[in-house]
């Protein structure tokens, strides 16, 4: 049997009351690892919305992690959330704190209160990333790769069984950008995450090649070529 973590069927995804894609099927499987492409405008974020529960689905058949799109209200999204990590392009950290201060505001935001399984949880998922010594630095004295870390670090404190990723390696340099891809890439295989990452950048899909996902003229196309 498998385990799909994402399955869209017929879907129709709206923005207020514009049809912006149209008959959408996607399946994505538990450790699955699937780039999300297209031109700025084609309905890339709306797709992405609607998986994260921003975007209400009206039309066709979705669950994400269990959830059925098609019941959640403002009580569940948060539940929905909490079984999802989301990676930002611009790491959205907290200025004013360290990293395990950082990591344990999300963590004390979605329900956790003993403190010390807060701290293993927190030095559990810096250890993944590989920033186990660098819990008590401020984001300002990271680097933009650390600092990414550091966000990817954040998405799995809920042991999330998908991670949504927007343009993780948007802002860093080739090296960094490597260095992050092979994180995502080890993570999903690892330990078994299903991981989205929308992206511009078609050197990394070349250099770390995946199934591929498409939006364009109002579809989503499955294993997708990538010419640009």
């Amino acid at each position: 049997m498998s385990q799909a973590i994402v399955e869209l069927k017929n879907v129709n995804i709206y923005q207020s009351s514009s049809l912006i894609l149209s008959e959408v099927n996607i399946s994505i499987d538990k450790g699955e690892f699937v780039y999300l492409v297209g031109k700025t405008g084609t309905g890339k974020s709306s797709l992405l919305k609607t998986l994260y529960g921003d975007l209400t689905l009206t039309e066709g058949e979705g669950t994400v992690v269990g959830y059925n799109l098609r019941e959640l209200d403002w009580k569940k999204v948060p539940f929905l959330r909490r079984s999802l990590g989301v990676v930002f392009q611009d790491f959205q950290l907290l200025t004013d704190r360290n990293v395990n201060d950082n990591l344990k505001f999300v963590l004390k935001a979605t329900g956790w209160k003993d403190e010390n399984l807060m701290n293993d949880k927190i030095a559990d998922v810096l250890n993944k990333v590989g920033l186990k010594t660098k819990g008590f630095k401020m984001p300002f004295e990271m680097s933009g790769g650390e600092q990414q870390r550091v966000d990817i670090a954040r998405a799995l404190l809920n042991s999330p069984r998908l991670i949504l990723a927007d343009e993780p390696t948007g802002n860093l340099d080739p090296q960094t950008s490597d260095e992050i891809m092979q994180l995502l890439f080890h993570i999903s295989k690892d330990y078994g995450t299903a991981i989205v990452m929308a992206t511009h950048d078609y050197m990394v899909i070349n250099k770390f090649p995946a199934r591929t996902i498409k939006t364009e003229s109002g579809k989503v196309v499955d294993n997708a070529s990538i010419t640009q």
